[in-house]
């Protein structure tokens, strides 16, 4: 048998549905997350004011200062995090934790590959113009941002009916939790490309499940 060639994915969005869920737990999470909101706030203040900084380096250099995106990286990991706690995903009842750091053992896991070179006529248009087909489309899925990041939309309202499914059967239907991470998975590829991370353009595909296409499941 042929092996499948690997596939370059420069952003790489994991989950883990963890079990047993509370079936209850859902309908205060959203005040448990609140000094998680607040420190946010703060975090995506800094990511953009990092991104302007980042457009001139690259700009004039073709890279994006690793300092730089390490930190929008924390930033978007941190985000990751908390919006599979709550509602985002309601798939884990692990309480995230406050760090930028990357956290082996969270259920939810994000990296991005960064890059030694970037282009210098990309970054002039693709955080507006390239992405604004995706934002058309993102937009449904995220409904209002607050804090840079989704708080109603689709992805909010399919994690709202897992969460009401899980409290009657103590189940949560993986199929919707595939549909929910393929969600995530496509605002976050479009969060990295709109970030100036990554000159990859996002694909407007569902890659649907807990790991990326052509991975091993975690255990």
């Amino acid at each position: 048998m042929t092996t499948p060639p690997a596939v370059y994915r420069p952003v790489r969005v994991e989950g883990k549905l963890d079990t047993p869920l509370s079936q209850w737990l859902w309908l205060v999470k959203w005040i448990l997350a609140i000094p998680h909101y607040i420190v946010l706030f703060f975090l995506w203040t800094a990511f953009f004011l990092v991104s302007v900084v980042a457009f001139f380096a690259i700009l004039f250099t073709e890279r994006y200062p690793r300092a730089l995106f390490d930190f929008n990286l924390g930033v978007l990991r941190w985000t990751w995090r908390v919006s599979y706690y709550s509602y985002g995903a309601l798939a884990t009842d692990r309480y995230p934790p406050f760090t930028l750091a990357e956290v082996p053992d969270y259920p939810a896991r994000l990296d991005i590959v960064y890059p030694q070179r970037l282009s210098r006529g990309l970054v002039l248009v693709k955080w507006w113009l390239f992405a604004i087909p995706h934002y058309i489309v993102i937009g449904f899925f995220m409904g209002g941002a607050q804090g840079g990041w989704w708080s109603a939309g689709l992805i909010c309202v399919l994690a709202l009916i897992a969460a009401v499914i899980l409290a009657f059967t103590t189940k949560y239907p993986r199929d919707l939790y595939d549909l929910i991470m393929g969600l995530n998975r496509w605002v976050l590829r479009v969060s990295a490309y709109a970030g100036l991370m990554t000159d990859d353009y996002p694909p407007f595909r569902l890659d649907m499940g807990a790991t990326e296409p052509g991975t091993v499941p975690r255990a």
